[in-house]
């Protein structure tokens, strides 16, 4: 159902492999802040991390994808790179940008390396704020709970990871992702990346949260 609720707002979504693939976040979340009135642009990038949209760097083999507006998803294969966020603010003039990143961050397998994590989360948020751009960043949600897990990813860890974030992604907004659901309501393929019903919720629950954001109450 469409309004006009964001309209006049541009939104730039930036992150990692949630915003991949046609029928994940790139799909719902991108279609649900259009469905209100936003001008919207995101681009994922596989495998990315923080520091990787600081300076042009390469994905992982799974891609990534680049939609505008209405338009499908443009899928970019493995070749696919991140831009610096400088520049693509530069380039789309954005009232806000949307970061969706925690997963690349949290090290499921290897254990959550705080000091790097810091690093990571405030080398991209102080270039944001030099743009002085609004911002909102969007945590991890639950996954790993149902079969399959690939990727190691575990309750505790998400919890630890979102509570991390929530403390140092200043002056980004929080988007606490573990609020929107519970452990183990959204079903996953692999443990981590949710099927489409899943990346539907998360879409809704994090266009909702973005309703809320000061930038849209103005």
């Amino acid at each position: 159902m469409s309004s006009t609720l964001l309209a006049g707002l541009t939104v730039l979504i930036i992150g990692d492999s949630h915003l991949a693939t046609p029928n994940y976040l790139i799909n719902s979340l991108h279609n649900e802040l259009t469905n209100q009135g936003a001008a919207v642009h995101t681009f994922g990038v596989c495998g990315s991390i923080p520091g990787d949209w600081i300076a042009a760097s390469p994905g992982g083999k799974c891609g990534g994808a680049d939609r505008v507006g209405k338009d499908s998803a443009k899928m970019l294969g493995s070749s696919a790179m991140t831009i610096p966020i400088k520049t693509l603010i530069a380039k789309e003039k954005p009232n806000l940008v949307v970061i969706v990143m925690g997963d690349t961050m949290a090290g499921y397998k290897t254990g959550f390396a705080k000091a790097w994590a810091w690093q990571q989360t405030t080398s991209l948020t102080k270039e944001i704020a030099g743009t002085k751009t609004a911002c909102a960043w969007v945590g991890p949600a639950w996954g790993g709970l149902d079969g399959k897990n690939d990727f190691k990813k575990s309750e505790a860890t998400t919890r630890y990871v979102s509570e991390f974030l929530s403390k140092n992604v200043a002056p980004c907004s929080y988007i606490d992702s573990t609020a929107m659901a519970k452990p183990g309501e959204w079903a996953t393929l692999d443990g981590q990346h949710l099927t489409a019903q899943g990346y539907k919720s998360w879409g809704e629950g994090i266009a909702k949260a973005v309703d809320g954001l000061p930038i849209v109450k103005k």
